[in-house]
């Protein structure tokens, strides 16, 4: 193991071989040290990485999942790097969520939940949201209505439809995520989604669709014909 840059072939530092090679030929220890660009004593850049990335079981993963308190437990890590590393994990997940939102079309709820995949399959509590579309069913806004416990959301038919109504919104799907990874819905989701689907017809916003997220899996009420 490298000790200190000085001991690194100059063509095997992060940058240099970036501009020789391009960025997919670095390693994801390689890429993180370009962003850190400094490591501490006794430790270079690539070997901080390499012990952020082993932290915890998921690598890359590990910057959704860890916290800046989390971060900064790794000797090497203080405030400023912490800070620099979340915002690349908050960058990765909107650059997948803009490749993604030229695909979302309410009749497919693949595509919603590939959408708002990353966004919500790392959460820790269950996280209400609603979508809302137009007339066109092109999808004009979103809003968080909920956090709650580890286990139960909080399904406010009325904040939902205070939502859908300043949006003018025709169409809704409801999106909540499950931390144990496992998107079945309960009968508490079921109870829920029947309450809000009977609220939309009142008011005349449908209820197109209620999505669970799970851990790179999801279920859909109308897949399932349960709407």
């Amino acid at each position: 193991m490298f000790k200190n840059a000085n001991e690194i072939p100059m063509n095997e530092l992060p940058y240099e071989k970036c501009l020789s090679r391009g960025t997919a030929s670095l390693s994801d220890a390689e890429l993180l040290a370009v962003i850190m660009r400094t490591g501490t004593t006794g430790r270079t850049a690539v070997e901080l990485a390499q012990a952020l990335l082993a932290k915890q079981p998921g690598g890359l993963l590990n910057l959704y999942r860890m916290r800046i308190e989390d971060l900064r437990q790794i000797p090497g890590i203080g405030k400023v790097k912490a800070i620099q590393l979340k915002c690349i994990g908050e960058i990765s997940k909107r650059i997948a969520m803009a490749q993604h939102f030229g695909g979302v079309h309410m009749e497919s709820a693949k595509a919603v939940a590939v959408y708002y995949m990353e966004q919500l399959r790392y959460k820790e509590q269950e996280c209400l949201m609603v979508c809302m579309f137009d007339s066109k069913c092109r999808l004009i806004g979103d809003s968080l209505i909920s956090v709650g416990t580890v286990n139960a959301s909080l399904m406010s038919p009325r904040d939902i439809f205070i939502r859908a109504l300043e949006k003018h919104a025709v169409y809704i799907i409801l999106l909540h995520n499950h931390p144990s990874g496992v998107p079945e819905p309960s009968e508490a989701d079921k109870l829920a989604t029947e309450q809000i689907q009977l609220c939309g017809k009142m008011i005349g916003i449908m209820l197109s669709d209620h999505i669970i997220i799970g851990d790179n899996k999801y279920y859909s009420f109308r897949e399932h014909g349960m709407i």
